[in-house]
């Protein structure tokens, strides 16, 4: 399985769109300071998580999450 994730910054308006194979492990490394880009905007918390068995879709979604429409529809749908 690939999951697709959202993450929201507890102390401010960020957000970070990833995916993974593990969730906890991953989230664990951004709130460790192990990722550079999300590691100034921490402590993370996880705003929505997305399952997929198909590893392409998974990757394209994070694309789409990335683009301008995909914030748009994750602000207000997810």
């Amino acid at each position: 399985m690939k999951y697709v994730y959202i993450l929201n910054s507890i102390e401010g308006e960020h957000f970070y769109v990833g995916v993974t194979d593990d969730l906890r492990a991953r989230l664990a490394q951004h709130n460790a300071g192990e990722v550079p880009y999300t590691s100034k905007f921490k402590p993370w918390k996880l705003k929505t998580y997305i399952a997929f068995s198909d590893e392409k879709m998974a990757f394209a979604f994070e694309h789409y999450l990335k683009s301008a429409s995909g914030r748009a529809f994750a602000k207000k749908r997810l």
